[in-house]
């Protein structure tokens, strides 16, 4: 199966929010908090389209079974 751009998208979104969820399990480190500021409006926009990418996955993975 050939993955478009928004299945690229929403794979790199998920993997960056486990990644941080890694740090902040490991080290207590919030890595988008780091960046754009502990709730700033750009990282609320972040954790938003982490957490819909992750709920385009699951459907993701749907397809992927039927194929």
């Amino acid at each position: 199966m050939k993955l478009n751009t928004l299945d690229w998208i929403a794979l790199i979104l998920v993997i960056v929010g486990g990644l941080n969820w890694l740090l902040v399990g490991i080290f207590s480190f919030d890595l988008v908090a780091a960046i754009f500021g502990a709730m700033s409006v750009i990282s609320r926009i972040v954790y938003i389209l982490v957490g819909i990418s992750a709920v385009y996955m699951i459907f993701f993975i749907g397809k992927l079974g039927k194929k």
